[in-house]
């Protein structure tokens, strides 16, 4: 049981490791206020999903153990970034951009906890 839930979540965080990359680029092509775009919105849509996926779990039978380990613990896990996010923080402040820091910091606080809001209070149409 315990090593397939290992494989479960280590598939889901491969799987959402790789969307995250893959988003990634947009922090090279697209400049707001030198914000990390790739990283907000990933960390925005991942907040999103684990909402909905929570709020579908505490309402139904839907999403089984082994499907809840492998959405959102592999998957938003591996997807969604806090470790990027401080990072790139950390970065912004020794080239001097504090305002960005606070800009980017509040976007992604705020604009996190409604879209998992969101996520969770769509299941209540379901």
């Amino acid at each position: 049981m315990m090593i397939k839930n290992i494989f479960l979540v280590g598939i889901g965080g491969f799987l959402g490791s790789i969307a995250r990359y893959s988003i990634s680029f947009l922090n090279l092509s697209v400049n707001f206020f030198s914000i990390p775009l790739g990283t907000l919105l990933v960390n925005i849509t991942g907040s999103l999903i684990i909402g909905f996926l929570t709020g579908v779990s505490a309402k139904s039978a839907l999403l089984t153990s082994e499907w809840r380990l492998f959405l959102m613990v592999g998957i938003c896990g591996g997807f969604t970034t806090f470790s990027s996010f401080t990072n790139e923080n950390l970065i912004l402040i020794h080239n001097g951009q504090i305002v960005t820091v606070f800009i980017y910091t509040a976007l992604s606080i705020i604009l996190g906890f409604l879209a998992v809001y969101l996520g969770y209070s769509i299941t209540n149409y379901l």
